[in-house]
């Protein structure tokens, strides 16, 4: 940390920090206004739900083979560069739904979302720029550029779809876009790694390939890393299939309106600003990341366990939020750990690996989610996330007490 402050003093860090909140929460704002966009205009264009799932499947395999990728590239070509790419990917992806007229279009125009990760460079950013002990409360403040990204985009969506239609709402989205690509340039350092690259022999160079997975591969050689990575897909993936349908819950079992359904998600937004802004800091400034990580895991069982027997819209509100809570800090800690775990030069990639874990989820949540579903019936999925986060709770705290009976 020392070389890194030599490279840029505390004020202009905290200014750099701010910019990239602002960056986080504008590129949120865009994704949501997308979401108001993209479902209309496939019905528009004839889309069942069976071939608007495909088109869903599709972006989650796109991310979830860009995510490392893209990590990588911005370890290798610095923050200014990789956040540039992605926000002019945003740029061509609104422009391409603007003028998407048939369904062969509108699956064209998710190509370059293999380049949209904001957020993982955001996060990049962020840890190279903190200090390891403050590292997951600066982390938790991107989830408040998220809970304020979901309101607005998700009203000013609406609002434009409805009144002006949806080419001129992505229109909107790709002139938004530009805008965070200004601020990019303008705020953005060429990179944010604190030891300056040297010149490279041709050995070098050709490790330092962008497509290298074996270089990619050896971040899971670290020590704890295959594990932490481990319970992140195994612990997460409950819960994000209950997240992936939670609409067609919401439609089918509650029969929501599609009003009552923006208020639910405006509700969604506004307990994750509260959690992530006032919470989570507070929190990781007292307990250790190791308790807080039993602490989410062992409250998403518990939340499991309520879903699976939720009988009213209220039940369901009032399992957001520690549903929120726990989802919020399970997020937060694991990847504050894996970002401690490699060295700072690897961290871009390391945060790629993450956000590829969300793009999974995205890929097999609908088949998984569906099935559960359709057979076993909602409760079901409640009554798997609750077995597997108890089973990875015992796990946990069995290795921890077994950790410090040794270090005694």
């Amino acid at each position: 940390m020392t070389g890194k402050r030599d490279v840029l003093d505390e004020p202009k860090r905290r200014t750099i920090i701010h910019a990239v909140y602002l960056i986080t929460a504008l590129d949120i704002t865009w994704m949501f206004l997308q979401f108001s966009i993209t479902p209309f205009l496939a019905k528009k264009l004839g889309f069942d739900t069976l071939w608007f799932g495909y088109l869903q499947t599709t972006v989650g395999i796109i991310q979830l083979f860009g995510g490392p990728l893209f990590g990588r590239y911005a370890d290798l070509f610095g923050a200014r560069v990789a956040l540039s790419l992605a926000c002019s990917a945003t740029v061509v992806f609104f422009l391409l739904l603007a003028i998407a007229e048939n369904p062969l279009m509108l699956f064209i125009h998710k190509i370059p979302t293999v380049f949209m990760h904001v957020l993982p460079a955001s996060q990049m950013v962020v840890a190279d720029l903190t200090e390891p002990e403050k590292r997951a409360d600066a982390l938790s403040k991107l989830g408040l550029c998220f809970g304020i990204g979901i309101i607005a985009g998700s009203t000013l969506g609406g609002h434009l779809t409805k009144q002006y239609g949806e080419s001129f709402a992505a229109c909107v989205g790709a002139v938004g876009s530009v805008f965070s690509l200004l601020l990019v340039l303008k705020f953005i350092p060429k990179t944010t790694k604190f030891q300056a690259p040297t010149t490279q022999t041709e050995s070098e160079n050709k490790s330092k390939s962008v497509f290298n997975v074996g270089e990619i591969k050896k971040l899971m050689e670290y020590p704890g890393v295959t594990l932490k990575f481990v319970v992140k897909i195994v612990a997460g993936l409950p819960s994000g299939i209950f997240q992936v349908m939670f609409s067609v819950i919401a439609l089918e079992i509650f029969e929501l309106q599609p009003e009552q359904n923006g208020y639910l998600m405006a509700f969604f937004g506004i307990v994750q600003m509260v959690i992530q802004g006032g919470v989570l800091g507070r929190l990781t400034q007292k307990y250790s990341e190791s308790s807080l990580l039993l602490l989410s895991i062992g409250l998403s069982s518990l939340v499991g366990l309520g879903q699976a027997y939720m009988q009213s819209v209220l039940h369901l509100c009032l399992t957001i939020i520690p549903m929120m809570l726990s989802i919020s800090l399970f997020n937060v800690i694991i990847d504050s750990m894996l970002t401690k775990s490699v060295p700072s030069s690897e961290t871009g990639t390391m945060l790629g690996l993450c956000s590829s874990v969300q793009s999974l989820l995205r890929t097999v949540g609908p088949t998984v989610g569906g099935f559960l579903y359709v057979n076993y019936g909602y409760s079901s999925i409640g009554i798997i996330q609750f077995l597997v986060n108890i089973a990875v709770f015992v796990y946990l705290w069995h290795r921890q007490l077994k950790t410090e009976e040794h270090n005694q």
